[in-house]
């Protein structure tokens, strides 16, 4: 089950139970551990290796395990429709945050997991792309202060992602690989300061005019850290975190049915779901499904009536309904004859 093959609401939270057990899972195991252990190296390489800095690396893969490992568990769910996905990917690539100081309520939540059903896209300094098709934040406290840990995280299996292309390559190597990783492999790990300035991006250095650069997918969003002025996690959670709190945004809750249900009781799993859509500006006039049997062309006076309702109870009741207009705002208004009668 993934995030691809559904476009319901209760798809989407089936997936998102599915996933966040997987990765609870995951990351509270062994080989969790080992590929964060070698996440970690790997991206602070030009560090000396010594007692120190082994020392160092170690606690910071035991925050980053525990951290992820709770979020995974017991965090709400937040799933961004793809029809946001080029609003926040925007608002993200424009962001600027260096010297901002961002409150605790910045994000709607202390922690949270954020699944993007169509992937934003990252191309790092080396020319390599890879998709963000999770992300995580929790807040954690460092020696300068609390600040969100921001885990970026890419589909194993997206069939057009490069990086999956680039697991799949080491997976012929060694067989074992794909049994020692979970539905989403960690690749970006940012951190947002608490009531403390954001830092600046350090300048990128690109002057290899011979970089090899990596072919993105044809009609997604990307976002270069050669142009970015904040770091490309943290800056696609933030813009997430304000967009879904303005009034363009909808946080709709998204129903499980009842085995989903009992599966997170059973792994001790949050199975709370959010489906964060554009909110709809105007009512529908024609069908979903299928083509439209009338549409309004004028603008038209109703008249006041009373509506029969029946409540929860099985009780009838009556509204009043005002007289009010009706049809397209930008339609013309169509005039009937109206006359008053005035008698004693």
């Amino acid at each position: 089950m993934t995030f691809r093959t559904e476009t319901s609401l209760a798809g989407y939270a089936r997936a998102a139970v599915e996933m966040k057990t997987r990765m609870h899972e995951y990351c509270a195991s062994t080989a969790g551990g080992e590929y964060t252990r070698a996440f970690v190296e790997t991206l602070l390489v030009s560090l000396p290796d010594d007692d120190d800095t082994a020392h160092a690396h170690q606690k910071l893969v035991d925050v980053i395990n525990r951290a992820t490992s709770a979020v995974w568990a017991q965090s709400e769910a937040y799933v961004l429709a793809p029809a946001m996905t080029a609003v926040v990917a925007a608002a993200a690539q424009a962001l600027d945050l260096t010297g901002d100081l961002l409150t605790a309520d910045a994000a709607p939540t202390d922690s949270g997991v954020l699944f993007l059903p169509e992937p934003i896209y990252h191309r790092n300094l080396i020319g390599q792309v890879s998709g963000i098709a999770a992300i995580t934040w929790a807040t954690i406290a460092s020696p300068s202060g609390r600040s969100w840990l921001i885990c970026g995280w890419a589909d194993r299996d997206d069939p057009e992602d490069p990086h999956a292309a680039r697991i799949q390559g080491y997976a012929h190597q060694d067989p074992t690989l794909r049994s020692r990783l979970g539905p989403y492999v960690l690749t970006n790990l940012d951190m947002l300061p608490i009531a403390a300035p954001v830092p600046a991006v350090a300048p990128p250095d690109i002057d290899e005019p011979d970089r090899d650069w990596e072919t993105s997918p044809d009609g997604r969003n990307v976002i270069a850290d050669a142009a970015a002025r904040t770091r490309v996690c943290a800056a696609i959670a933030y813009a997430f975190w304000r967009i879904q709190a303005q009034p363009i945004s909808v946080a709709a809750p998204a129903p499980l049915d009842r085995s989903a249900r009992r599966r997170a009781a059973r792994a001790r799993i949050v199975h709370d779901t959010r489906v964060v859509m554009l909110r709809r500006t105007s009512a529908l006039t024609e069908p979903a499904d299928g083509p439209a049997r009338w549409h309004y062309r004028v603008r038209f006076v109703v008249r006041g009536h009373w509506r029969r309702l029946t409540d929860k109870h099985g009780q009838a009741r009556r509204i009043w309904i005002h007289a009010h207009l009706k049809g397209p705002g930008d339609a013309p208004l169509l005039h009937g004859e109206k006359v008053a009668v005035l008698a004693r």
